[in-house]
Parts: C-alpha cells; structure tokens; sequence
C-alpha cells in the first residue's frame, strides 16, 4: 500500500477563515517573519478570498496567501508547511491551488532566496533583491519642520502619491494599513505639497517602518527619524527595502542598521516598473 496517497486522501485544500489567518500568522511569527500585531485584519479585509490551508485529518497543517488587487496582478506570501509535515507533497497541492485562483494575473512574491530554483519552476522571474535591516530606537524627538502625523482629510492625497509605488491600486489595503492599531503614519508637507509618507506599526518583535516613500533622501530620512522617535528608547526596529535603491541602503547604515536577512523580490510576467529610487521602505513582503 502506498502510504503516501493513503494521507493525500485525508488531505483538503480549502480557503481559510480570518481566524486560520490568525494561526497562519503565528507560524510566520515562528519562522522568524515578524508579522505586525495588527496584521491579521489589514491582510484578510484586503481580499477574503486570497487565503489557502492544507487541512490533515481536521488539523490545519499548512498555509498560503494568494491576494488579489485589481484584476491584473497577485501577490504571494504565508507559504508555509508545519515542520513536521515537510516533504510530503502536502505544500505543493496547497500552492498549485492558489496559484491557480490567481490565473491570468501578473504574480509577486518575496521568497527565501534559497528557495528561488523553485519559484522559477513555477514561472517566475527574479527582479531584485530585498533587504531587511535591523536598528535600535534611540527615542529622541526629531520631528522636523512640515512633517507631522496623516490627518482623515490628507488621505486622498496619501493614496494619490502611494500609486506608483504598487503595480496596481491598493487604495482599499492603504486605508487600512494607514490606521492600524498602534501604528504612526506621518506625512512630510512643503507649501501644500505631499513629499512623502511613512508608517511605523508595533510587531512581535520591536517595530517595522513601511511604507517609506518619499522624493528625496533628505525627506525620507526626516520620515524615518520621526517615525522611530514615535517610539520609545531601546526598541528593536525593521526597514525592508529594495537593494538597487543604494540611498536606503546609505540610511540604514548611517542609523547603526544591520542586516537580518534578505528576500527575492520575483514576478511571473513584466516586472513593474516602480520608482524603486524612492521606495525606502516596503510595506510588506506577505502582501507587497
């Protein structure tokens, strides 16, 4: 007897409810992720429809997000096998699945560069790398002149500037993100002009800045020292951006940053041309 297609017959891929999602995000907490506290409900009102698990014998034993934004493009994440379930073919069901719901659409993800040969087996193409940066907050008030926090009648034009910094609108995701519990999104103004945004928002571990986008280097580094000033002293803090925007990489370093570990950024059809030379901080690597 093949024991193998015996468990496959117990084995249900289906979609998942918010609070699998909930079970899902405390595996990427496991794996060393780092998901945002108030991740949960941002990612499953973006597309309640976009999540996968791999149910054995009643047990959730896997896990995969497959987002829809628009109807052109798709971002991967949560992709994640129990350890003890690893191996067995139960991850692949579970990805063909969701990579099936996202048919016809361009895909992102970031994945574990160690794991790029297979992504490229499902078609997609590596664009660059990301970098995630680690620092500890130093809790002094460095507010600068024209920065201050993201008012409900700035929001139109935050989610104006944010379109070219995602493939397609994600107005909906934004509105959410922008108002996280615990978070602060600030916002740098000269003469009713928008320069930039940031948000910082409580994680597992420490604090995560993103997005970060802004026009100069100066501003997004006025964002940057604003947002982890938010916070107080001695707490660790994340910065996930673009390797090919080296200005990011030159901030994270003049802040004491090190690297914790880096992803790649892949695609299955053209990558989007972002203007990855203002792109400081990503918002995530699970949605984009």
């Amino acid at each position: 007897v093949d024991l193998k297609s015996v468990s496959m017959s117990e084995y249900k891929v289906r979609p998942m409810t918010r609070k699998d999602l909930e079970l899902a995000v405390r595996w990427a907490a496991e794996e060393g992720w780092n998901p945002g506290l108030a991740d949960v409900g941002t990612f499953y009102e973006t597309d309640p429809e976009g999540y996968w698990c791999g149910v054995l014998d009643g047990e959730m034993i896997a896990s995969i997000s497959a987002v829809k934004y628009g109807a052109y493009f798709g971002f991967v994440g949560f992709y994640i096998v129990k350890p003890e379930f690893r191996g067995k073919g139960y991850g692949l069901e579970l990805w063909n699945r969701a990579m099936e719901s996202l048919a016809g659409r361009n895909v992102g993800l970031d994945g574990v560069v160690a794991q790029q040969d297979n992504y490229k087996k499902s078609g997609f193409q590596l664009a660059y790398n990301n970098l995630r940066y680690e620092g500890v907050t130093n809790g002094e008030a460095s507010i600068r002149e024209g920065i201050g926090a993201i008012t409900k009648d700035q929001l139109e034009a935050i989610l104006s500037y944010d379109g070219p910094f995602f493939p397609v609108d994600r107005q909906s995701f934004l509105r959410n993100w922008l108002q996280q519990d615990g978070s602060t999104a600030l916002a740098s103004w000269r003469d009713g002009n928008l320069l930039g945004y940031g948000v910082i928002r409580p994680c597992r571990n420490g604090y995560k800045i993103g997005p970060l986008v802004a026009d100069t280097t100066e501003i997004a580094e006025n964002l940057f020292l604003g947002l982890q000033s938010s916070v107080r002293s001695g707490e660790p803090f994340y910065l996930d951006f673009p390797e090919p925007n080296e200005a990011a990489l030159m901030l994270a370093l003049k802040h004491d940053m090190t690297k914790v570990f880096e992803t790649a950024r892949m695609y299955t059809a053209d990558f989007p041309a972002l203007p990855l030379a203002r792109l400081y901080g990503i918002t995530s690597f699970e949605l984009g």
